[in-house]
């Protein structure tokens, strides 16, 4: 099949690189000039697990090449993909969709035959029926445009993998009779056969699909967090109670994970989203459960604060503070919403000298936080440290020798915030430890 991907960033690239990979010919769509030349060079714009490879595989192979032209998009295919970013708002009142429907708009004045509008943009509930009204206004073939809802749920650094081999696909109509459904279906074809679990439904059940699950998967982080403060009281080990409970078929242990909680351009925007769509449509007291979820999450940063004031005094002015990791999560150079990045600069905010390191984020992190140090080694991050915090667990932190470094450090202490170091290898070697959710 032939296919345009309109707006090529995280979601976009990735989506635009693996319908090349599944073997049709695809057009990306992206109005920044300066992105467009990074992509049909094979590179992406941002860093995720084997994407540079595949693009530059599929930029060789011909089936795939990008553009800033809404026109040759437009007639190049009757499938569009839509993958335009919809971030928060300012004021922080759920999701900006000025990009997505000018970016629809744009594309809508080109279509002058039947055409396919599939978007996978994370939105609120009740933007189908908007952007069918758009398209039906401003393209030339009208009601021979057909909008298809069908979210995304990649992972960041499994981006790839998540594309083609997906827990399941949703696919959403204004109707139950719909010819684009045919037409998706050609277009996963081989992902269909490999007997992925295919959903499909209405506009609002599509819509709210992304959303409800990213929902919930914050909300099965906070509970495992409230666990920890429970533990942390009672002297019970967060990490085996975390076991216990994912033992339960009904519970499962993936995605249960304790510590310094979820971060990232997704789960802490999406969760904020669905709260406010619910607000708006009267259901308020159904979304109380999300509301303690992303309180019980900005609590396991205040924790952090907390620990380190038991650890060096109240006053924290002028203290050497050590924090490894800067990006939200590891395997990748995103920080949106870093809850390490977060607890670094509250410290920097009351006076204590943060130094951060990061294997693969520092960029990024100069750029909106250029107040605090950076230093890429991070052994050499720790010299002269009255504290160290681990609050991003790449596995190149596990590996480091504490012996080695509590020779390098001013005072041997440590924070474990993700629970991944060996703690009772790091007392052998002459630390005090504090671990999240562990007494």
């Amino acid at each position: 099949m032939k296919m345009t991907i309109i707006g090529c960033g995280y979601l976009g690239a990735t989506h635009a690189a693996c319908m090349a990979e599944l073997g049709h010919e695809v057009l990306g769509m992206d109005s920044d000039i300066h992105k467009v030349h990074l992509l049909n060079s094979g590179k992406a714009p941002f860093y995720e697990r084997d994407l540079d490879e595949l693009l530059a595989k599929h930029i060789r192979s011909g089936r795939l090449r990008f553009t800033a032209s809404y026109a040759e998009a437009a007639a190049y295919a009757e499938l569009h993909f839509v993958g335009v970013g919809t971030p928060e708002r300012i004021d922080g009142d759920g999701y900006d969709l000025t990009h997505l429907f000018g970016a629809v708009t744009k594309l809508a004045h080109g279509l002058v035959r039947p055409a396919v509008v599939a978007v996978k943009s994370t939105v609120p509930v009740g933007t189908a029926p908007r952007l069918a009204k758009l398209l039906l206004e401003h393209a030339p073939a009208g009601d021979r445009i057909e909008v298809a809802w069908n979210p995304e749920f990649l992972r960041e650094s499994f981006a790839i993998e998540d594309t083609l081999r997906p827990d399941r696909l949703v696919l959403g109509f204004r109707t139950e009779r719909s010819w684009g459904e045919s037409v998706l279906r050609q277009a996963y074809g081989k992902i269909i056969e490999s007997g992925v679990p295919t959903i499909v439904t209405d506009w609002a059940t599509a819509e709210l699909a992304k959303g409800a699950a990213n929902s919930f998967l914050a909300t099965k982080i906070s509970f495992i967090n409230a666990m920890a403060e429970v533990c942390e009281r009672s002297g019970a080990d967060v990490a085996e109670l975390a076991d216990i409970l994912g033992h339960d078929v009904r519970i499962g242990r993936r995605g249960m994970r304790p510590g310094l909680g979820f971060g990232g351009g997704c789960l802490p925007k999406d969760l904020r989203g669905f709260i406010t769509r619910a607000d708006e449509l009267g259901a308020d007291e159904a979304v109380g459960i999300l509301r303690e979820a992303g309180e019980v999450n900005v609590r396991r940063r205040r924790r952090i604060i907390d620990l380190t004031r038991e650890e060096l005094g109240i006053d924290l002015r002028g203290k050497r503070i050590t924090v490894w990791g800067a990006a939200f999560k590891p395997e990748t150079d995103d920080i949106r919403d870093s809850p390490a990045l977060a607890v670094a600069q509250a410290l920097h905010d009351v006076g204590a000298t943060v130094t951060v390191t990061d294997p693969m984020a520092l960029d990024n992190a100069r750029k909106t936080h250029p107040e605090l140090n950076y230093v890429d080694d991070p052994i050499a991050a720790a010299e002269d440290a009255d504290l160290l915090l681990h609050l991003t667990e790449w596995s190149q932190f596990s590996r480091i020798d504490p012996t080695r470094l509590a020779a390098r450090s001013r005072s041997p202490k440590a924070v474990d915030a993700r629970g991944t170091l060996d703690a009772d290898q790091w007392r052998d070697a002459g630390w005090m430890v504090r671990v999240l959710g562990r007494s």
